[in-house]
């Protein structure tokens, strides 16, 4: 996908209208034609794939060149192009809904309607592109014969959807075990061995990478996985939004989970944005959060690249990608949170456009306002975080008397009010109240500020407060402390400018405040549960991972008589290239101890921390949980489930969180009740709730009828 839309970039440079313009709009003007005909008449694959391209790639080139926006490469290019296309979805889809509800619309988000709406407006900034003689030149290219040995690296992609498929079909894992390994390889060339890996080629060697990884989680099921994150409820939220084709802001559920609902209703990301894919696509929903937004958030770690790159140069940048890339949070609980994904892709955009001093203001502002707007209806802790760090660098310029062209009042206010009043007026103010309740929370907690065990268990693992089952997690801990302690070391040596790099003073400051960040999680009790340790972690690592090659460097600079860079390439290999095998349990699984890796260890992993931790649905759960959506009138019956049965009947069933009870060992079951048995509770003979109880306890189940059964889930009702 990145080398298309690169190619097809490949000749177009934001200069001077020249006479060859006209061939180039002609073939924008036929992929828009084509792309509505081939939705339009449902040709199979043509309708997912030219309608994936064009409207996550295609619209944001035009709005480019609309206005005119300043790029200065084809990766930008590339990244404003999605990242404009995708808020363009939003907005717009936003805009067709509000409108469409004013007009009487039953279902304003159907077919009909979103093709009216999306494509008017852009056939619109075509002509407008076309009559004010754009931006942009259609010229040739010399075509690099090494591009021919470069797409090679597409086998990593193919190797890690052939091998999870392989894994999901008979538990061999030996195709991913080598595609990690081939990683690794692919890691030591471009850091030590670049005449065999030019760094041109990067951008593309880390966009294989991330595919690699996202994929090789995703496809070893044909079923949503949660990896203990929130992915049920997100499909909820958006299957209420697709089923009715209209998306209101007011919360419809009352009682039980009516705030988490609320909270994930205020994010188009999860409604409004996969409702206009799905109905445009024409394509399964539960493969398009497996395939089609782990593919959009494969241009995180690339935006990551292009923003480190100026100031650490193309190797560090590489260096420093692949760390963000190799902790676990990247590859498994980010797969369960699509609208931080989205919500990712803006955040690093808006880093992007601030660092741009080339862009004239107008574009500035204009682009600012759109990502800002499309970061805070995708992920509001996000959005907070944003908020924090660019308010308070604004104000140590200020009190600095630095005033910052990069940093302006307007960008702090514009920002401010826009989520302010999103989350205030959405939802019953949900998101709003839930961060006065995490603010109270955290203030009751301040008692125990003295007390270690206040804080979250992965803080205690990272603080080495917490001891290691085995030796081999040990090890795996040494290499995490690691790159913790050459991130310090960094940064003390970036601060103490004992570094040959020197950072601009808004970067500088960005980069504190997210060290300092990462202290108040360590430090304050409560603050890392708010959103969990590692999801903040990974966040940080926006401004922390290039600190671990300062860290390095550093290092290696005590000793002047050493080759520097021999050096310091040979020490990110020995800690990083440990590091990732770790994270991704590869040694775990080579070595058969305890691993949390279903990809690599699902075959011998125990069944309540796959089926349950990591929600790990089959077919059985999966046709349980239709049956209740297609036979129980759910409003007006009480469901009963464990603690993680609930997930599927959420997710595939859609029935919400306040019409299930938890069921335990003295459950008394009211005269509308249905008790639903997943295949924890009947192939493996578990029940989950307030504790762990086999399934022959639960005794008040012989006095009740089994009304469907599938071998590996049942439904049971009262006996009349």
């Amino acid at each position: 996908m990145l080398e298309q839309v690169i190619n097809l970039t490949t000749h177009y440079k934001l200069i001077n209208m020249s006479p060859k313009f006209k061939p180039v709009f002609f073939i924008l003007l036929f992929l828009h034609l084509i792309t509505c005909l081939v939705i339009l008449f449902d040709v199979p694959v043509a309708r997912q794939v030219v309608g994936f391209t064009y409207f996550t790639f295609i619209t944001g080139f035009i709005v480019i060149n609309l206005l005119r926006i300043e790029l200065s490469n084809r990766l930008e290019i590339v990244l404003f192009s999605i990242g404009l296309s995708m808020a363009f979805l939003m907005v717009t889809g936003l805009l067709i809904n509000e409108l469409g509800l004013l007009l009487g619309l039953a279902r304003p988000l159907s077919l009909v309607p979103l093709m009216i709406g999306l494509n008017a407006p852009v056939f619109a900034c075509e002509a407008l592109v076309y009559f004010r003689k754009g931006n942009l030149n259609f010229s040739g290219g010399r075509f690099n014969k090494k591009l021919l040995y470069i797409s090679a690296l597409f086998i990593l992609p193919v190797m890690s959807i052939v091998g999870a498929i392989q894994v999901g079909i008979n538990g061999n894992n030996f195709i991913l075990l080598c595609m990690i390994i081939t990683i690794s390889f692919l890691f030591i060339l471009g850091t030590a061995l670049q005449k065999y890996l030019h760094p041109t080629f990067y951008p593309l060697c880390i966009f294989v990478i991330a595919i690699a990884l996202l994929y090789h989680a995703t496809f070893i099921s044909n079923h949503l996985i949660m990896f203990g994150s929130d992915i049920c409820g997100e499909y909820f939220t958006f299957k209420t939004t697709e089923t009715g084709a209209r998306w209101t802001s007011e919360n419809p559920y009352l009682g039980g989970s009516w705030k988490s609902f609320g909270r994930l209703n205020s994010m188009l990301s999860i409604t409004i944005l996969p409702t206009i894919y799905s109905t445009l696509l024409g394509m399964d929903p539960v493969w398009m959060f497996k395939m089609l937004f782990p593919l959009i958030f494969a241009f995180v770690p690339l935006g990551l690249f292009h923003v480190w790159q100026k100031n650490f140069g193309s190797r560090g940048a590489f260096i420093s990608t692949f760390l963000f890339m190799a902790l676990s949070t990247f590859y498994t609980e980010m797969l369960g949170l699509n609208r931080q994904m989205i919500g990712e892709l803006f955040f690093v955009l808006l880093l992007l456009t601030i660092s741009k001093k080339e862009m004239n203001r107008t574009n500035k502002i204009l682009c600012f306002a759109i990502f800002s707007f499309a970061l805070i209806t995708s992920h509001y802790a996000l959005a907070v975080i944003f908020l924090f760090l660019i308010s308070f660098a604004f104000v140590f310029l200020l009190v600095l008397k630095r005033p910052s062209r990069t940093i302006t009042t307007t960008m702090v206010v514009l920002f401010f009010v826009a989520m302010f009043l999103w989350y205030i007026y959405t939802s019953k103010s949900t998101i709003f109240n839930a961060f006065l309740e995490i603010g109270d929370n955290i203030y009751q907690q301040l008692g125990d500020f003295f007390n270690p065990r206040a804080r979250e268990e992965t803080v205690l693992k990272g603080l080495g407060l917490e001891p290691p089952p085995t030796i081999w997690n040990m090890i795996s801990r040494m290499f995490a402390y690691l790159t913790e302690a050459l991130i310090a070391i960094g940064f003390i040596a970036l601060i103490l400018k004992r570094t040959k790099i020197h950072l601009e003073l808004e970067t500088l400051l960005l980069t504190s405040l997210s060290m300092a960040f990462l202290a108040a999680l360590i430090l304050v009790p409560g603050l890392a549960n708010t959103l969990n340790m590692t999801r903040f972690y990974h966040i940080l690592l926006f401004f922390l991972a290039p600190l671990c090659l300062l860290g390095v460097e550093t290092v290696v600079n005590i000793t002047p008589k050493m080759n520097a860079k021999v050096w310091s390439s040979i020490l990110i290999i020995l800690v990083l290239v440990p590091y990732f095998l770790f994270q991704t349990n590869f040694v775990y699984e080579v070595v058969k101890v305890d691993s949390w890796s279903i990809s690599l260890s699902k075959y011998r992993m125990d069944p309540i921390r796959l089926r349950g931790m990591f929600g790990y649905f089959d077919s059985y759960r999966v046709s349980g949980a239709k049956w209740i959506s297609n036979n129980v009138v759910v409003e007006f019956t009480r469901i009963y489930s464990d603690f993680y049965g609930k997930e599927e009947l959420r997710a595939y069933g859609l029935v919400y969180l306040g019409f299930i009870e938890r069921i335990s060992n003295v459950t008394k079951v009211s005269s509308n009740g249905v008790i639903y048995l997943s295949s924890l509770n009947i192939i493996d003979g578990k029940v989950v709730g307030s504790r762990v109880w086999n399934s022959s306890e639960l005794n008040f189940l012989n006095d009740m009828n089994k009304v469907y059964s599938n071998g590996g889930s049942e439904i049971c009702k009262n006996t009349p």
